[in-house]
């Protein structure tokens, strides 16, 4: 199911997912043995773990959030407010490998908001890491390690995960977790197969013929695979294996319900698996802070009523910044940025926080032309460099300036 990991032999090729060479049940002819060995595979649980292990991790994250004191819970206006840095965990598989980095796929509720992120390999040796693609919506991300932080005995050890068909799951058929569960390092469970395609609704509430299921889940509009092997908090982002030792879903999500057991999901890999691979050969992002815009999510209402573009609605732009620098002014709204279509401020300002300053980024806004929006794509200029001189601040200036007049307008 894994293979120790190599490199594309072409820095330029583009990676893909290391995908199983067997034959879907599509593909292969409909006989009785056919059927069997497909569904049941053909190692033990010892045996599935033994040989996926070495392509699992463990992500621990530290962020800084906002906490409560004894006079704010009591809703004192003086109180100050207080931050606390706050550790997370959770779990990851290699899934690539280029000539500078080792790529990990993970869930995005794992690493979103983390001011660090380390990866804890098989062998017990860890290294830093950073966010390179993520899709929120689908609960994806893929994080990237420096090779040069990876000692060669590290390399050894480790392996790329077989990607499997997770449409060729039957349900009852046997699966394996693996995952870093609570942050205590690798663990095992095993279950079967409890039901296929399950769908989230616009709520994050996973569909159900019972409207007050007490279920919950991030992964919305995603392919979900239920399970009853156990899926704990950690085990997210960890594999979900087939028999053949074959990754065929992400674990994700579990129910929130105390009154509920053996009910956990894992994404579907092979509904996901473009995204991933899209992901695999993005460009790894540093956080930059500098946008220069502030705005707020255009809600339901504005869009079925006024008729107001669904994205961000630009309040303010601050004068000189990039936004600015761009051609963005106020009461444009945000549609899409560097071809991801935005929804909200939240996801805008998600996005924003890993590109580099300097990075120059395509953004589509919507501008109010007599009773019509029109659509306009601009070049932003990320993050200002402020030690420059004020000369090549300037030619930088005119040099946006000419990016954000070579527009495109729709209709």
């Amino acid at each position: 199911g894994a293979q120790s990991v190599q490199a594309a032999t072409d820095s330029s090729e583009k990676l893909t997912l290391m995908k199983s060479e067997k034959k879907s049940d599509k593909d292969s002819e409909d006989t009785t043995d056919t059927k069997s060995s497909d569904t049941k595979g053909s190692l033990d649980v010892s045996e599935v773990a033994e040989e996926a292990m070495p392509s699992v991790v463990a992500i621990t994250t530290k962020s800084v959030q906002e906490v409560q004191n004894y006079y704010s819970m009591f809703g004192s206006q003086y109180a100050p407010s207080q931050e606390q840095e706050v550790q997370g965990s959770g779990s990851g598989i290699i899934v690539g490998k280029n000539d500078d980095e080792l790529l990990i796929a993970t869930n995005y509720h794992v690493v979103e908001g983390a001011e660090t992120l380390s990866v804890g390999f098989c062998d017990s040796t860890a290294c830093e890491a950073k966010v390179k693609g993520y899709d929120s919506e689908k609960d994806l991300a893929v994080v990237a390690v420096s090779l040069d932080d990876i000692d060669s005995d590290t390399m050894d050890a480790i392996t790329i995960a077989t990607i499997g068909n997770s449409d060729d799951l039957k349900v009852g058929a046997q699966v394996v977790a693996i995952g870093n569960a609570l942050g205590y390092g690798q663990s095992v469970t095993t279950g079967i197969v409890s039901a296929k395609n399950r769908k989230t609704d616009s709520s994050g509430q996973i569909e159900s013929s019972d409207s007050t299921d007490n279920s919950s889940s991030i992964n919305k509009g995603v392919n979900l695979i239920q399970t009853d092997a156990a899926i704990n908090p950690g085990n997210s982002g960890g594999a979900l294996l087939n028999m053949d030792g074959e990754v065929v879903g992400i674990n994700s999500s579990k129910l929130a319900s105390t009154e509920v057991e053996g009910m956990g999901y894992a994404i579907a890999i092979s509904d996901v698996a473009d995204s991933l691979e899209n992901m695999m050969n993005a460009k790894a992002r540093d956080k930059v802070d500098n946008h220069g815009i502030t705005g707020s999510t255009v809600s339901t209402e504005a869009v079925q009523i006024y008729g107001i573009p669904q994205g961000v609605f630009v309040s303010e732009v601050t004068e000189g910044g990039p936004a600015d620098d761009a051609g963005i002014t106020k009461n444009m709204v945000i549609t899409e940025f560097d071809g991801k279509t935005i929804t909200s401020i939240d996801q805008l300002v998600e996005l924003l926080q890993y590109y580099e300053p300097k990075e120059k980024i395509d953004v589509t806004v919507a501008v109010l032309d007599g009773n019509e929006y029109k659509k306009k794509t601009l070049t932003v200029k990320l993050g200002k460099d402020d030690s420059s001189s004020k000369d090549s601040s300037e030619e930088s200036a005119a040099q946006d300036s000419q990016d954000s007049q070579d527009e495109s307008i729709e209709g």
